[in-house]
């Protein structure tokens, strides 16, 4: 190696390392500061090298959340469908409280990756095994995931995420409005939002329970 001259010690460029760049980024900032020139300097190259590995930014994307869609748990060897589905859900739950950013695009995507396909052909096939029909099984499937996309959408777009904040927040809103005008708000306020170890995080399970509480009834009476 001539002298002055040091080896170039980052890793080779590779598509792996740029999804994985771009969703760094996209969880670091949001995915509107996401741009192949922001990405290509985050890797300390060229934004026209990208393109050797990704074929656009919608390839970028589609590759970045089918990365989202393999890091949720699919529960292997478990014999209760209610079980397995739950543990899913919480385990989408908290894949998107990581990349909030890719909430509003898991359903988007017209040309979707192996993860995504393998994900939802695992989920067919569970509940296909507990004796739900094909229909009941599409139900079943969109009941549960606009539960789940749903609840992550307004858990992302809440103006607190603390119980000190909200307790904050709530308190700032009550001292601003008319006590007498909206009753039941005040109450509702006081009795639930600002009692000691309130977490509007514990909404999720409750509401998902009552979903696949339905979904069993629905099983066994068809």
């Amino acid at each position: 190696m001539a002298p002055g001259h040091k080896r170039d010690m980052r890793p080779r460029l590779s598509r792996t390392r740029v999804l994985q760049a771009g969703m760094a980024l996209a969880d670091e900032a949001g995915i509107e500061s996401l741009s192949m020139r922001k990405l290509g300097e985050q890797l300390g190259v060229e934004a026209m090298s990208l393109y050797k590995h990704v074929a656009s930014k919608d390839d970028l994307l589609g590759g970045m959340i089918d990365n989202v869609f393999a890091e949720i748990e699919l529960p292997a060897g478990v014999r209760s469908w209610r079980t397995a589905m739950r543990r899913r859900a919480v385990s989408v739950r908290d894949v998107l409280r990581r990349h909030p950013w890719a909430v509003p695009l898991m359903q988007s995507r017209t040309n979707p990756g192996p993860s995504t396909l393998g994900h939802l052909d695992a989920l067919i096939g569970l509940l296909r095994r507990a004796g739900f029909s094909v229909a009941l099984t599409a139900h079943a499937l969109s009941a549960i995931d606009a539960y789940v996309y749903g609840f992550a959408m307004q858990e992302k777009a809440l103006p607190f995420d603390s119980e000190e904040r909200s307790t904050e927040v709530v308190q700032q809103i009550l001292a601003a409005m008319p006590q007498d005008e909206w009753p039941h708000l005040v109450e509702f306020s006081r009795e639930h939002v600002l009692k000691p170890g309130y977490d509007y995080g514990q909404e999720f399970e409750w509401g998902l329970d009552l979903v696949l509480d339905g979904l069993e009834r629905e099983r066994r009476r068809t």
